[in-house]
């Protein structure tokens, strides 16, 4: 599994942070994280400590928030992922399809509006607006 970061993927000025490239297998243990880590831990999960992620061009901390925030970043290098509780259980049910077979299908972790979104894609790839 892979993370990175792509800026202006729009003409809206949006951005994504992107775990791609990855197996049934592990979606599997990335739930299993999240999981064990943010939902019974109640601590943040800092991706450049997985052993199976390989972060390309920055690192990403999901944590939990009183309010669902999204995706921030001051530096465009460190990245916060500030969700509730309740928004990262939804987010397991989103991944779950990935660790049910294996797919070239892709989901976006969480519904906010925000300037970053979350990309899940075993591809890498992505639809993006057209004009």
């Amino acid at each position: 599994m892979e993370l990175d970061y792509i800026g202006n993927i729009n003409e809206y000025g949006d951005s994504v942070v992107r775990l791609y490239n990855f197996k049934k297998s592990q979606a599997i243990k990335f739930r299993q994280l999240i999981k064990q880590t943010i939902l019974k831990k109640n601590k943040p999960l800092d991706l450049n400590t997985v052993p199976f992620i390989e972060a390309r061009n920055c690192n990403l901390v999901l944590r939990i928030s009183p309010t669902d925030e999204g995706i921030i970043t001051t530096d465009n290098k460190t990245f916060f992922c500030d969700l509730t509780h309740n928004a990262y259980e939804k987010m397991l049910t989103l991944i779950n399809p990935f660790c049910e077979k294996e797919t070239k299908a892709y989901q976006y972790l969480y519904d906010v509006d925000s300037l970053i979104d979350l990309i899940f894609s075993p591809s890498g790839s992505w639809e993006t607006e057209e004009d």
